[in-house]
C-alpha cells in the first residue's frame, strides 16, 4: 500500500470523525447552483513523506501527475501569471480576459530583489544558496505578499517551503493555509515532492522528507460520499519515479523529464464537483 493512500485515507477518516462543520458561519465558496459549500474540517494536519522510500502518489484515484508537473513548472520554472502559458484549464475561472491571475503564485517568484551576489527572484536565490549555502537556515520561498493581496485573483493556497539541508539530503516543509482534501491534496504532495527531486538533482544532492503543513484541512459537504466510498477501497504499491537524470540546469526540466514505473492507480469514473 502507497504510504500516500495511508495518509490520505487515515487524514479523511479524521476529518469526518472528529472535524468541525462551518455551517453555522458565513462562506465564501459556492456550488454552480449558487449554494454555499460549506465544509467540515480540521485544523493542523502535519503529513510527512520519506522522498527515497517512495513517490507519494495516491493509487485510491487517478492524480493527473503530468498536468500537476505542468503546473509545477509554471510557477517555479516559468514564473507566469498567466495561463496562456499553462497546457491545462485549471485555472480559466480565475483568469481575467488577458489570460492573468493577477499578481500571484508565478508572478510573486519572479519579482527581483537585491542581494550582495547580484540581483535574484526567490527561485533563484533557492538554487544559489543550496549550492553555495547549503547550512543556511534561511532557504525558503514566500507568496503571501500582503502588499499584492488586493491585486490576486486567489490568495495563494500552499503559499510557503523552506528548504534545509542535512549532509548531502535535502529536506523541505510545505505550508498551507487551506487544503480541499479530495481535489487538491494528493496533487499539491506529488507538485512539491516533484520540486524537491528538481531542486536536490540540480544542487548535487539526495531528496529527502517532504513535510506537508496543512492550517484547514477540509471536506465539502458535496464530497463526502465520494470520500467514503474511497475509503472502502484497496491501495496499491507505490509507483517509482524516474527523472532524467543528464538534467542539471532547474530551467531544463520538462515535463517529459519525469517518467511513473508501475503507476496502477483504481479506475474512478464519479465527477467531482468543485466549489469556486
Amino acid at each position: 500500500m502507497s504510504h500516500a493512500d495511508q495518509l490520505f485515507l487515515q487524514n479523511c477518516r479524521e476529518i469526518l470523525s472528529h472535524g468541525v462543520w462551518d455551517t453555522d458561519l458565513p462562506v465564501r465558496p459556492r456550488w454552480e447552483d449558487g449554494t454555499p459549500a460549506h465544509t467540515i474540517k480540521k485544523f493542523g494536519i502535519i503529513n510527512r513523506y520519506q522522498l527515497q522510500e517512495e513517490f507519494p502518489i495516491l493509487t485510491l484515484r487517478r492524480t493527473y501527475w503530468k498536468s500537476a508537473v505542468d503546473e509545477l513548472l509554471w510557477i517555479w520554472q516559468k514564473k507566469s501569471n498567466n495561463i496562456h502559458d499553462l497546457s491545462s484549464h485549471i485555472w480559466d475561472q480565475w483568469a481575467d480576459e488577458s489570460g492573468s491571475i493577477g499578481k500571484a503564485y508565478g508572478y510573486q517568484l519572479s519579482v527581483k530583489h537585491h542581494y550582495p551576489e547580484g540581483d535574484m527572484d526567490q527561485v533563484d536565490r533557492v538554487l544559489y544558496d543550496l549550492k553555495h549555502n547549503p547550512a543556511s537556515r534561511r532557504i525558503l520561498t514566500s507568496l503571501y505578499n500582503f502588499e499584492d493581496l488586493h491585486d490576486m485573483h486567489l490568495y495563494p493556497c500552499a503559499y510557503s517551503m523552506t528548504f534545509n539541508v542535512s549532509g548531502k539530503v535535502l529536506n523541505a516543509i510545505l505550508n498551507q493555509r487551506s487544503q480541499d482534501m479530495l481535489t487538491a491534496n494528493n496533487w499539491n504532495v506529488v507538485q512539491y515532492a516533484i520540486l524537491v527531486h528538481m531542486f536536490a538533482q540540480v544542487s548535487g544532492l539526495v531528496p529527502g522528507e517532504l513535510v506537508h503543513v496543512i492550517a484547514d484541512a477540509h471536506i465539502y459537504d458535496r464530497h463526502i460520499p465520494i470520500v467514503e466510498r474511497m475509503l472502502e477501497r484497496a491501495p496499491a504499491p507505490a509507483p517509482r519515479l524516474i527523472i532524467d537524470s543528464s538534467v542539471t540546469d532547474f530551467y531544463a526540466f520538462t515535463p517529459d523529464s519525469f517518467r511513473l514505473d508501475g503507476y496502477t492507480p483504481a479506475a474512478f469514473e464519479e465527477k467531482i464537483p468543485i466549489a469556486i
